[in-house]
């Protein structure tokens, strides 16, 4: 077989298998908060973890928002919140949600996840099971890791 066609196969096979790489196969431990939680618990579980954003899911574990630790410290420096540790307790922490969290199935392509993070300028997609309970994320560096290698 020629070289030139060689080449030509090797490329056919690795976008063949970066197209059918998914989320699932590639995503990190999601982290998670209850929505009964309060300021007090993200920013607590945000700052000893050294997290940078938070999920907030139900009972069932469906997300219904996504809190960025900058999030915390917008709210933190409005000078109309009163900054004692009391109102942290208060406030539920699904009132810093700013909007729904956007998912993609397990199943989902890793490209198709890519894009969308780049479109909607997000850092970071719930991934979820068929039930629609949140089972993973999937962030930038997760992409960074997984499809240089079919690239080079």
């Amino acid at each position: 077989m020629p070289q030139s066609k060689q080449r030509i196969s090797a490329t056919n096979n690795r976008v063949k298998s970066v197209r059918s790489l998914t989320c699932g196969q590639v995503m990190t431990v999601p982290h998670v908060i209850g929505k009964n939680a309060s300021v007090a618990d993200a920013l607590e579980m945000i700052t000893s973890r050294d997290w940078d954003h938070i999920f907030i899911v139900n009972s069932e574990r469906v997300p219904i928002g996504r809190i960025h630790a900058v999030d915390i410290l917008k709210l933190v420096a409005r000078k109309t919140v009163n900054r004692d540790i009391a109102w942290m307790h208060a406030i539920p922490a699904r009132q810093l949600v700013t909007q729904e969290t956007m998912t993609m199935r397990e199943s989902t392509p890793l490209l198709k996840a890519a894009a969308l993070m780049l479109t909607h300028d997000l850092n970071q997609l719930a991934v979820t099971n068929k039930q629609g309970q949140i089972v993973g994320t999937v962030s930038h560096s997760v992409v960074a890791r997984n499809l240089p290698r079919f690239i080079l």
